[in-house]
Formats: C-alpha cells, sequence, structure tokens
C-alpha cells in the first residue's frame, strides 16, 4: 500500500509510532545513566512534575482513552490512574523504569485494539463522552498524536536541565 492509499487511522498510527520511538529513546537515555533512579524523580522546579511523570501521563492519558473516554469501560491500572491523569498533582513515589516501560508498551496496546475498531467513516463521529468539548474521532486522533510529542518533549528538557545541573 503507497501512503496515498493509506487510510488517516492508518497515518495516524504510523506518526504515534514514531511518537513513542522518541519517547523510548529519552528513556533509554534516563535508565543508561547510573543516576537514572535520580533523573526519573528530577522535578525542574518546585511543584513541577518529575519526568517519570511525564512517561506515566502519556500512559495513563492513552489507557483513559483507550477505555473510559471512547467506550465507558474501566481502565487498566487503576493504582496508577489518579497519579498520572491530567490534573494530577506530582507525587515523589517512584515507579521503577522497567515497570514504566511495560506501562507505555501495554497501554499503547490497548489504544492500538481500541482504535482498531474504528474506520476513516467513523473520522466525523463524536464519541458520547466528546459531546460536550465537540471533538470527533479525527480530533481526539490529533490531540493523542500531539500529547505523547508534548510530554516526550517536556520530559527531553527536564532530562537537560538534570544534565545541566548535575554536569
Amino acid at each position: 500500500m503507497t501512503s496515498s492509499q493509506r487510510t488517516v487511522i492508518e497515518t495516524f498510527l504510523s506518526a504515534i509510532e514514531q511518537n513513542r520511538q522518541r519517547t523510548l529513546t529519552t528513556l533509554d537515555e534516563v535508565v543508561a545513566r547510573a543516576d537514572g533512579k535520580q533523573v526519573l524523580a528530577f522535578r525542574p522546579g518546585p511543584g513541577r512534575a518529575p519526568i517519570q511523570w511525564q512517561f506515566l501521563h502519556i500512559a495513563i492519558t492513552e489507557e483513559l482513552f483507550a477505555t473510559e473516554r471512547l467506550f465507558g469501560r474501566p481502565a487498566a491500572y487503576s493504582e496508577l490512574v489518579p497519579r498520572f491523569k491530567g490534573g494530577s498533582v506530582p507525587d515523589d513515589e517512584m515507579v521503577a523504569a522497567d515497570q514504566i516501560r511495560v506501562v507505555l508498551q501495554e497501554t499503547r496496546q490497548h489504544l492500538i485494539n481500541s482504535l482498531a475498531t474504528f474506520n476513516d467513516d467513523d473520522l466525523g463521529v463524536i464519541p458520547e463522552p466528546f459531546r460536550e468539548r465537540g471533538w470527533n474521532l479525527r480530533k481526539i486522533l490529533q490531540v493523542l498524536s500531539w500529547h505523547e510529542a508534548h510530554h516526550q518533549g517536556q520530559a527531553h528538557l527536564t532530562l537537560n536541565l538534570y544534565k545541566a545541573a548535575h554536569q
């Protein structure tokens, strides 16, 4: 299939795969450091989110879209949802890097499985939980793609701030 024959949903899936590779590259860079645990816990300023929050916020947001927000189903990782969903207050409880990776992988698969139930004919459909916002499926895909890139960028910037402060 040529790129001109790709569906919008296939194009979206390709884009979020690229986003995920950047996220995992940043996580790999953190984990490779001797002080990786400290890096995951690093906050760029008082009250700001540590790097681990950025990674897990990406994962939990995708989980919420894949379950509650699109289909009204309970989300996996119910113990992590309150800590890492939008609007949560970052805490200092650490999550191991290996678990962060697993959560990123599993919630991404849940999102892919959920999106597989749609096709391009559904792009104009506004799922019931999004009626108030007026978001149709196309807008939801756009927001999801932007969301990971945004928070990966915050994690990457925070890593650079850590490196600058700990040279």
